[in-house]
């Protein structure tokens, strides 16, 4: 029968652990998301392309191009570039999957809340909360100098935009900052159409600017033979190791194309436009950024270029000094565009929490006329604003990416536990507890109709389950393996499998994290670094035979939404795929995670005394998947 979880009639002791591990259904038919009004569905592959290519194309390849040719890769930083978005598709393989399944608000949140469970949920949410607040904020900071030079220098904005002083509080304001995270806030509430097809012309200026740096570069490289490639010292000055550092380094270019998965729930045809919208943006990205080091790298030498300004300064070098302002219009749009991409998922990440209960109600309100969260998306313009205003926050650019790469790496865990361990039970409202207990009653005592061993009849909840990712804490009515007989071959049956499955993609997560940390801790004993290293490849490997060779859960298949996009080369892509961003999140440096631990500590205050006592699955009664349509059948009938 279904039992309550986190409630007072839940078994006594362990209540917060269970409140971390309960999981969330995915939104069907039978079940939508709470609310009077949805999100207005807009959206189609034109649209998404638009969004993930505004929101990763930002300033920044207009400054980066200089600092890792000079530092880092040489001639070889299209190199860099490729193997990083080589990195960034490992990530935008497990969001298309998922992203088509659970085509809801939320991106990440939304996933490991089903997937993993409500605890690390959580934190996810939290984390990219930040994420979006800070990055917005200095990006609309980033805005103003380069917007100066359109009107005679760093200094020359008028004064009511111009950054301004204070002495008795020694801060430096920004109105500029402050104006246009408004003024994209108060877009962004018009409706998603309206505001999308404004970025789309935003980014399409960008683009246009970039083009412009690959033909007249390419021209011009053409006409003098590619100065930058005739070097002694080869392609490769810094040998390998140094173009895959700089690979490390322009990966964070790369982030942005996840704000596509955060508008699932307004797109049309989400298992169809979702996985093509991701690809796009992330291709077209990739090939630019390519396109654009590999001319920049061949008109100026790699170790004579202006870190600064490398491409302005690299068609100076030609005599093109009003190239410069070609390239500042290229880098405002797309600080503007960015702006935008940073804005656009917080509310509804926002949005989702609150319908979850972990956030009041208040931020889950979707305005009847526009169709977008209003509310959420005012206050966290509101929030970007002053902190754009008030603060530099240059020094917190670091914990943007934090946010991120946490998303990515519970991503990848969310593939492998929804091929191999997909949840099995599903939450109902306490509400139906006696169509339950009939339905369960049915199952237990063998009707007509169904059987014990046809439904896998398991009379258990979350409170009752092993951690999520080792799946429900079934008796062992069987031996582990059994024999077939016709055929002679030995199986594993399916709760053990599912046992096997979990622990081991666990032991692979840890094998990964060993493996990282060795490879990034330099100040380790040269021997103990060598053990911790051996023993993180050994868990790695294990878990990668292992999770190859068994099969994956045939439930996979009715996991969510069906039809759409199947993230290929499962195990090996998302074990790559978290080893990357977990040997990154490592090497974000103690500065960066002393301040993220301070906001995640305030999270955690927050989830205990809030969100986990109201959260929505709070008296929510788990009961076995099989049981999930006759329930549902029989509460409608009787509510008919």
């Amino acid at each position: 029968m279904g039992f309550l979880v986190g409630s007072q009639n839940g078994v006594r002791g362990g209540g917060c652990f269970r409140s971390l591990i309960r999981r969330k259904q995915v939104d069907s038919v039978h079940f939508k998301p709470h609310g009077h009004h949805q999100l207005a569905k807009e959206l189609s592959v034109p649209h998404l392309t638009a969004i993930g290519v505004g929101s990763t194309i930002g300033a920044g390849i207009y400054i980066l191009v200089g600092t890792v040719a000079r530092e880092h890769s040489g001639p070889a930083l299209f190199i860099s570039f490729l193997v990083a978005g080589i990195a960034a598709a490992l990530s935008a393989f497990c969001y298309a999957e998922l992203a088509s399944r659970c085509p809801s608000a939320g991106s990440a949140y939304h996933y490991s809340y089903i997937c993993v469970g409500e605890g690390v949920a959580w934190l996810i949410g939290w984390a990219l909360i930040l994420e979006y607040t800070i990055g917005g904020s200095a990006v609309a900071r980033g805005i103003s100098p380069n917007l100066a030079l359109f009107f005679g220098g760093r200094d020359s904005l008028p004064f009511f935009l111009a950054r301004q002083h204070i002495p008795g509080l020694d801060v430096v304001v920004d109105p500029c900052a402050a104006v246009l995270v408004l003024v994209v806030t108060g877009l962004l509430c018009v409706g998603i159409k309206e505001s999308i097809l404004a970025q789309a012309v935003v980014t399409s200026i960008n683009v246009c600017a970039m083009l412009f740096i690959i033909i007249a570069g390419s021209y011009l490289g053409f006409k003098t033979g590619w100065a930058g490639y005739e070097l002694p010292a080869g392609y490769f000055p810094f040998g390998v190791d140094g173009m895959l550092a700089g690979s490390a380094t322009v990966f964070f270019a790369y982030i942005g194309f996840d704000s596509v998965a955060s508008t699932a729930e307004e797109v049309k045809n989400p298992q169809r436009d979702l996985p093509l919208g991701i690809g796009l943006a992330l291709s077209i990205c990739c090939c630019l950024y390519m396109l654009v080091s590999v001319v920049i790298v061949g008109l100026v030498p790699y170790y004579a270029m202006d870190p600064d300004t490398p491409i302005s300064s690299a068609f100076a070098a030609y005599g093109m000094q009003w190239a410069a302002y070609l390239v500042a219009a290229g880098a405002v749009m797309a600080l503007c565009s960015t702006l935008m991409g940073s804005i656009l998922p917080q509310p509804r990440i926002l949005m989702a929490m609150a319908r979850d209960g972990l956030l009041p109600s208040f931020f889950s309100d979707i305005n009847k006329r526009s169709q977008v969260p209003v509310k959420s998306t005012l206050v966290t313009g509101l929030g970007s604003a002053v902190l754009a205003f008030f603060m530099d926050v240059s020094q917190l650019a670091g914990m943007v990416s934090v946010g991120t790469l946490l998303a990515f790496t519970m991503v990848a865990i969310s593939v492998l536990i929804l091929r191999y361990v997909p949840p099995n039970e599903v939450p109902f409202p306490s509400s139906l507890q006696e169509i339950i207990d009939s339905v369960s009653l049915r199952y237990s005592t063998g009707s007509p109709n169904v059987t014990k061993e046809k439904s896998g009849f398991y009379a258990g909840t979350s409170m009752d389950s092993n951690l999520p990712l080792l799946g429900k804490a079934t008796a062992i009515e069987y031996p582990i393996i059994v024999k077939q007989e016709a055929q002679g071959n030995f199986v594993i049956n399916e709760g053990s499998r599912r046992k096997i499955a979990g622990w081991t993609i666990t032991a692979t997560c840890v094998g990964a994290f060993l493996l990282a940390y060795a490879a990034s801790d330099l100040n380790l004993p040269r021997l103990l670094r060598f053990i911790v290293c051996g023993i993180g490849l050994a868990l790695l490997l294990f878990g990668l035979i292992v999770l190859t060779c068994i099969e994956q859960d045939d439930e996979r298949h009715n996991f969510g939404h069906s039809g759409g996009f199947i993230c290929p080369f499962v195990p090996l892509l998302p074990i790559v795929c978290f080893l990357v961003n977990i040997y990154l999140l490592i090497n974000l440096g103690a500065a960066t995670w002393t301040r993220v631990s301070v906001w995640l500590i305030v999270g955690v205050l927050v989830y205990t005394f809030y969100g986990r006592t109201h959260s929505s699955l709070l008296d929510a009664v788990y009961v076995p998947a099989t049981h999930a349509d006759e329930i549902y059948r029989s509460s409608g009938e009787s509510s008919a």
